[in-house]
């Protein structure tokens, strides 16, 4: 495994848990439509852009009398006070903190807009404070599964793919798109990968890319067993 000297975070279930957020207004626009929003079509948004994932809904659920951007303005309206109210996700607190307290540079890359994290982070401001970049998809040209977002936030903190770690939980990052594998997605993206289960959310599992090939690990279950290793990779033996 490679020494780790540098972090990068997703935000949306892997910091903050926000994901009951959206599944509180997608269900409820949904239901509007006399639709029913399923885990499926949840997880093909996860991890996208917002106009994306907004044709991905509309699409899935064969709604066309709103369009795309109709589609953000009703949700953004139901999102606000949710996200005034979210927090931590387990572990992810203590380990960055910890990563902090040892000098470990961290950023954030994540496809919220600015406006969103905005909202997300605003009871969180001190923790944040601590995060040497928050790149969002307003920074970048390809939102996820491209993985220009952690490049981008990989150049504002100096770190090295070889020694970078990232923390991820979106399918789509996990199993990449169109021609490009998921292994290709990942080894663009840092010398080790752990993979948060967005769904399952205490499925951990990571991908170690190395000159001489890649390791990937199926998920298992425990998200602090995810969370020690992490921590000693980075040659700490306790979070």
């Amino acid at each position: 495994m490679p020494q780790i000297t540098h972090v990068i975070w997703d935000l949306d279930g892997t910091l903050l848990d926000t994901e009951p957020s959206y599944l509180i207004s997608g269900t409820e626009i949904a239901r509007k439509y006399g639709r029913e929003l399923t885990p499926a079509i949840r997880e093909q948004m996860m991890g996208r852009p917002g106009l994306v994932a907004a044709r991905i809904f509309l699409d899935a659920l064969e709604i066309d009398v709103i369009t795309p951007e109709q589609f953000i303005e009703e949700r953004e309206t139901m999102l606000e006070a949710l996200f005034r109210a979210c927090q931590p996700m387990p572990g992810a607190l203590a380990l960055s903190r910890h990563l902090h307290a040892h000098g470990i540079p961290q950023a954030v890359a994540t496809s919220s807009s600015r406006r969103n994290v905005g909202f997300k982070t605003v009871s969180h401001t001190d923790w944040f404070g601590t995060f040497g970049a928050v790149v969002t998809s307003e920074d970048v040209e390809h939102g996820k599964p491209a993985p220009d977002i952690f490049l981008h936030a990989a150049s504002l903190i100096d770190a090295p793919p070889a020694s970078t770690l990232v923390f991820e939980d979106s399918p789509s990052l996990h199993f990449g798109s169109g021609a490009q594998s998921k292994r290709e997605a990942l080894l663009e993206l840092a010398g080790l990968v752990m993979l948060l289960g967005a769904v399952n959310r205490d499925r951990v599992g990571f991908v170690h890319a190395a000159p001489g090939g890649t390791l990937f690990r199926e998920p298992v279950r425990g998200r602090g067993r995810i969370l020690h290793l992490a921590a000693s990779q980075i040659g700490r033996a306790h979070v």
